[in-house]
């Protein structure tokens, strides 16, 4: 179904090289907003050190955001050394390719990472690409974000069913 994940994680952190060998994934595209940073543009602990080691064993990382704060995208992407697209009008497969380019890897191997059903999900899902759903960084939103919540977490109810009936 395009509205669910393939995974669904407490954090990026939770990615690991075990979890991206075993999805035949090569590359990640990473949302900033509450994926990455806070509300309040900071960086979630521990961040940087997994991005480094994810670099180091070859896995390619590509920030692709809806911000069109582009000083505050660049500063991320600055801090974790990876290349960035903002205004990136997600889920519109726009963005999705042009990292594609950028990363220069087949699309059933990127991963799509991001905090929210009906963009980064929706987006990955219609890329074909493999998406990867994480828990908000915290409860504050973006207005628009706060309108959509109480929708994603209908869907992630169903999505959670679903997984447990599969078992």
């Amino acid at each position: 179904m395009i509205l669910f994940p393939k995974l669904y994680l407490n954090n990026i952190k939770e990615i690991s090289m075990q979890i991206l060998q075993e999805k035949k994934l090569k590359a990640l595209i990473l949302d900033v907003d509450n994926t990455l940073i806070d509300y309040n543009k900071n960086l979630l602990e521990g961040t940087k050190q997994w991005a480094t080691n994810l670099k180091e064993n070859g896995i390619k990382l590509c920030i692709v955001s809806n911000s069109n704060n582009k000083t505050k995208v660049a500063k991320v992407a600055k801090v974790l050394e990876i290349p960035y697209i903002y205004f990136a009008k997600k889920p519109f497969k726009s963005g999705f390719k042009k990292a594609q380019n950028i990363l220069q890897v087949k699309k059933e191997e990127i991963g799509v990472v991001g905090d929210q059903i009906l963009t980064d999900v929706i987006g990955a899902n219609r890329c074909k690409m493999f998406p990867i759903l994480v828990k908000p960084i915290n409860e504050r939103d973006f207005f628009i974000t706060k309108i959509k919540r109480p929708l994603e977490k209908i869907i992630i109810k169903k999505y959670e069913k679903n997984i447990k009936n599969k078992f």
